[in-house]
């Protein structure tokens, strides 16, 4: 088992999110297992997440395995890896990888500098890639760092928009019932052909569901249930609550899932999961101002007219900008009304720089000046701030 390389400068905290919690409701969302430790009269578990992640990527039909595919030139597994990171009561995330893969991965972790990652060598098929996860979980070995978690989840490394509530609530009933995993709706009905390819009988749809990932287990279940699983259920099985049934006699508590549950397989679906992620990080713009003014400031007005159009506007003055890239928004309008220098704009590009946000999403900066044309020399300061617009990576599509 390997340790994830660690990077240098972190992009701000918590992890990259897409959607979810903000400023207050975030700091509180850090607590909730510990609230419900509290509520079930017991201390929080202690969590960890396996993730196999070293499938071929036949079904996409593409060279290059689908967790490492890019989409908007990052790879698909670090959005999933950010989603786990950003829940800060996961204590270790483990990703089992191909041995040709490995350095790939540790790229992946130093670029995108992740944290709490370690890497062990995938097996031959999913269920010998998760059991080696956990080997890594259970061996407490003197110079590791990891230690055996009461709680053990285990998600695919190409879900990558797995909430936090989900999680919760699949640890929760995992920490009850022994096993938990999400499900959700069949959509399509599931028949049974014979063997000459003929209908031999067809399933009762709304009696059954689909089952998904993230899916939770006590450590000791799970770990039980692997170390007895024959080499055939090791071969030829995909689902670990399977597992915890025959080997472990647990019957898993079922936690309705959300939509966004699902899984990239086919090459289409990346071109759907750009989609997601650039509509969910245009939901928020921040308007940048001087919040001391009346009234009647022109930032607030824009204000306004924003509210009408979009989800989420987040209004801050230059004192405030360090929390709003905290709380990872990546699309600002500077206006700059009280100064001919651009001050406002030169603080937002300043901390942009410094927090490396730009290396996780395309940041998108819309200056806005109100000139005074006979007392600013308007083309040597947009000179000065386009010196520092190009140590940003800026687009809009």
């Amino acid at each position: 088992m390997e340790s994830g390389p660690s990077g240098g400068s972190r992009p701000a905290e918590p992890g990259p999110r897409l959607r979810g919690l903000r400023g207050a409701d975030a700091a509180a969302s850090a607590s909730s297992l510990s609230r419900f430790g509290a509520e079930a009269g017991c201390r929080a578990p202690a969590v960890a997440a396996v993730l196999p992640a070293g499938g071929s990527g036949e079904r996409m039909g593409v060279p290059t395995p689908k967790q490492f595919c890019p989409i908007l030139e990052r790879p698909l597994i670090s959005y999933t890896l950010q989603a786990l990171e950003r829940v800060s009561w996961i204590k270790d995330i483990i990703v089992a990888v191909t041995g040709e893969n490995m350095e790939t991965m540790k790229g992946i972790i130093q670029r995108y500098q992740h944290k709490r990652i370690s890497l062990v060598e995938a097996g031959v098929t999913r269920h010998r890639s998760i059991f080696n996860g956990l080997k890594a979980l259970a061996e407490d070995q003197p110079n590791c760092r990891l230690s055996k978690p009461e709680v053990v989840i285990i998600h695919d490394a190409v879900r990558p928009f797995v909430e936090e509530d989900v999680l919760l609530n699949v640890v929760t009933a995992a920490q009850e019932h022994g096993a938990s995993g999400a499900i959700r709706p069949l959509v399509s009905t599931v028949i049974s052909p014979s063997v000459d390819s003929c209908l031999d009988h067809s399933l009762e749809r709304a009696r059954y569901r689909a089952s998904e990932m993230p899916q939770a287990f006590l450590f000791d279940v799970i770990y039980e249930a692997y170390q007895q699983c024959s080499d055939y259920d090791l071969e030829f099985g995909t689902e670990c609550l399977h597992l915890a049934l025959k080997y472990s006699h647990i019957k898993a508590k079922l936690v309705e899932g959300s939509p966004d549950l699902w899984k990239v397989t086919y090459k289409r679906d990346l071109y759907a999961a750009e989609s997601i992620i650039k509509e969910r990080i245009s939901q928020q713009v921040c308007v940048v101002m001087d919040t001391k003014e009346d009234e009647e400031h022109v930032g607030r007005c824009l204000e306004e007219m924003l509210k009408t159009e979009l989800n989420h506007i987040k209004v801050t003055s230059g004192q405030d900008l360090q929390q709003i890239i905290v709380e990872q928004c990546y699309n600002f309008v500077c206006m700059n009304v009280m100064t001919s220098d651009f001050e406002e704009t030169q603080r937002l590009l300043n901390m942009l720089e410094e927090s490396n946000l730009s290396i996780l999403y395309p940041v998108v900066v819309i200056s806005v000046h109100f000139l005074d044309y006979e007392s600013v020399p308007f083309g040597q300061k947009m000179e000065k701030v386009g010196k520092n617009v190009g140590k940003i990576v800026c687009s809009v599509d």
